[in-house]
């Protein structure tokens, strides 16, 4: 998993790279492909319960699990790029949201604010503490900065499957919850919205975006636990 976390850390390094105005989320999906596949990995999302492509691409108040498309990003749009790969019989996930062009103050902020949210998540993480305890952190500083936590997704455990148990939620009680346990591998992945929180079906109709169409967010990472607190998987390093 090691392993395959830096390759897919270095992976979606080129994709946010490749983020611009005028080009098609299928083109995303294409570098993705060819990606996936030179560094000798496969695609996690492939064929999971009927998505058709390698990487997820939702824009503006698309949430997950949209189909990439001939659909062309606009200059000020925001993208979200959520990547899985199977590495020698084990999954890594990541999930990163990408200014397109200039983009403006609001999309800037729900950005920085998402990610440093997973930051926050991730400095909770050691064993005898919570998942409570890493939902509750998220939760607070999300809704203190007057943005709303996605509650209908959730991070979760992986392994050798994409999704296992538990599920992390950006959500909780401290305390609450089972308790982290060294070795355990799982994402954290804040999910956030600019108004409402609930959600509805995207346009392709199998991705999510939110119900009152307004501006969300996504950054993921992959951690195993270890005995001091935890090792992020998905970074570059």
């Amino acid at each position: 998993m090691r392993e395959g976390g830096k390759i897919l850390a270095e992976i979606m390094a080129e994709l946010e790279t490749k983020v611009e105005p005028g080009i098609t989320t299928k083109y995303l999906d294409k570098v993705a492909t060819d990606l996936v596949l030179k560094y000798g990995a496969k695609p996690s999302f492939k064929n999971y319960q009927g998505f058709p492509d390698t990487l997820c691409t939702s824009v503006n108040e698309e949430l997950v699990h949209c189909i990439p498309s001939n659909r062309k990003l606009q200059q000020g749009d925001i993208i979200s790029l959520d990547l899985g790969v199977l590495f020698k019989g084990f999954h890594s996930d990541m999930a990163v949201t990408v200014p397109v062009g200039k983009v403006s103050p609001d999309a800037l902020r729900i950005i920085r604010v998402t990610k440093k949210a997973l930051k926050r998540g991730i400095k909770k993480v050691r064993p005898g503490k919570t998942f409570g305890d890493i939902g509750n952190t998220i939760q607070r500083y999300i809704e203190d900065q007057r943005f709303n936590v996605i509650r209908d997704l959730c991070g979760h455990g992986i392994g050798k499957e994409v999704h296992e148990e538990p599920q992390v939620q950006n959500y909780g009680k401290r305390r609450a919850g089972p308790e982290i346990k060294q070795g355990m591998t799982f994402c954290i992945e804040p999910m956030v919205a600019k108004g409402d929180w609930r959600l509805k079906k995207a346009k392709d109709g199998y991705g999510f975006q939110t119900r009152d169409n307004s501006l969300c967010t996504h950054f993921e990472h992959t951690l195993v636990v270890t005995q001091a607190g935890c090792d992020v998987l998905t970074n570059l390093q």
